[in-house]
């Protein structure tokens, strides 16, 4: 924030010479978000940029809406295909009016959200592409603050940059701007508040500057386009494409033996819809580990090896410890601990002590998290929000935490087991009534 008092925002935003960038934003069977998000994408304070709205086989009424609202046309367009894709579908739409002239529509075939990124980089003509989920809400000023990483860092090259993540369920939206910002009713919905804290405000603030960051959030992240296809854009293959594609283009330029960063900055940039039921949320984590385990599992050669610097020997080793294996080790302790109860071996002032101690220090983590909001961004102003969110952290490791748990078990098991499942359904009730 003290950095952030030095830059003129007004000169990255009035400058013709501001880097280009292409918004690029997959839609499928969005029609509850997509005239709000399109509207608040196309209200960014940017100079120079331009919005490219991928339709993937969409079966409900996504593309008349848009067509609708937008007064959109088929134009003739030339795709430099650079990244094989599946095939358009309609075409590509531009409005008549001036009004939206950053706007470009493109309806194709379905092939996973992968490859309508895939799409999207191949119509970009611009420097930078940011990639956003169609269903999050971009704040004004989001590319202004994301772009500085790059205009900032002349001692290296810059190859992705991510900021933070809010949730929007009960804030008040309308017309693609953010009104009012409420804490939802739901335990559900407020724990993954406080984890989203806890994830973007302190862990990836510090991976940044360890620059030991392997995943930007698929929400909302910039990238050097340029890089981007020369490591083959998104792989399809995968439900975790957010987190492969930093992984591959780190590891391209560790092995080009190039310097570069991966940037993170804490300012909120994007809202999102979470889920806000049991069944909804243990899929979405579902996916998270499966997309993990892949990614891991197909750069497996970094692991542990000096030759990829930091990341081998660093962020490689943690995610593999940390997230891949954490689940597991935690239902085989659980499992264990039953065993040692069941014949009466446990040491109870050693067990409820130890216990007391992680239980204690999860609280302590959840609540530097909050008092870190607190006194920077303080998105969440309604009186005694602080108080139930401190509450939330108490009640988290009994509530939240054990279908986290359960939904990476379950999401090992589909990995090796199921190899048909992909994604699992993501149920949307609209940003503007959340």
């Amino acid at each position: 924030m003290k950095k952030n008092k030095f830059v003129n925002y007004n000169k990255i935003l009035s400058s013709n010479i501001s880097p280009s960038i292409s918004i690029i934003a997959p839609a499928y069977n969005e029609s509850l978000n997509i005239i709000e998000n399109v509207r608040s994408l196309l209200s960014s304070h940017y100079a120079n940029y331009d919005v490219i709205i991928v339709n993937d086989g969409s079966k409900d009424d996504s593309l008349e809406k848009l067509i609708l609202a937008y007064s959109l046309i088929p134009v003739d367009f030339l795709i430099n295909e650079q990244i094989p894709t599946q095939p358009l579908r309609n075409g590509i739409y531009k409005s008549t009016n001036p009004a939206f002239e950053k706007l470009i529509v493109v309806d194709k075939e379905n092939g996973g959200k992968a490859d309508a990124l895939n799409m999207g980089l191949n119509i970009s003509t611009n420097k930078y592409v940011a990639c956003i989920d169609v269903d999050c809400l971009l704040i004004e000023d989001a590319l202004l603050k994301l772009v500085k990483p790059f205009l900032e860092t002349t001692d290296r090259d810059v190859i992705a940059a991510g900021g933070v993540i809010r949730i929007a369920n009960s804030c008040v939206i309308k017309q693609g701007k953010l009104l009012d910002v409420n804490l939802p009713e739901k335990m559900l919905e407020k724990g993954q508040i406080l984890e989203y804290l806890r994830a973007f405000l302190l862990g990836r603030m510090a991976w940044s500057r360890l620059n030991g960051l392997l995943v930007i959030s698929g929400a909302f992240g910039l990238f050097d386009k340029k890089i981007a296809i020369e490591v083959g854009g998104y792989d399809t293959n995968t439900v975790g494409e957010d987190m492969e594609i930093i992984v591959r283009m780190r590891r391209y330029m560790e092995e080009k033996k190039l310097k570069y960063k991966v940037a993170y900055i804490p300012d909120p940039l994007c809202w999102t819809e979470a889920p806000d039921n049991y069944k909804i949320f243990i899929s979405q984590r579902n996916r998270w580990t499966r997309g993990t385990i892949e990614t891991l599992r197909k750069h497996r050669k970094i692991g542990f090896n000096r030759k990829y610097s930091s990341m081998g020997t660093l962020s490689y080793p943690y995610w593999f410890l940390f997230e891949r294996m954490a689940p597991i080790v935690e239902v085989l302790g659980v499992i264990y601990f039953s065993y040692l109860i069941f014949h009466n071996q446990v040491r109870w002032d050693y067990t409820i002590a130890f216990i007391l101690l992680a239980y204690l220090f999860t609280v302590l983590f959840s609540i530097a998290a909050i008092i870190s909001e607190e006194l920077t961004y303080h998105q969440y102003k309604k009186k005694g929000t602080g108080f139930k969110m401190i509450m939330i952290a108490f009640l988290e490791p009994f509530v939240i935490h054990p279908f986290i748990l359960y939904a990476a078990i379950v999401g090992n098991k589909d990995y090796y087991f199921n190899k048909k499942k992909k994604w699992g359904a993501m149920t949307r009730k609209g940003m503007a009534k959340a």
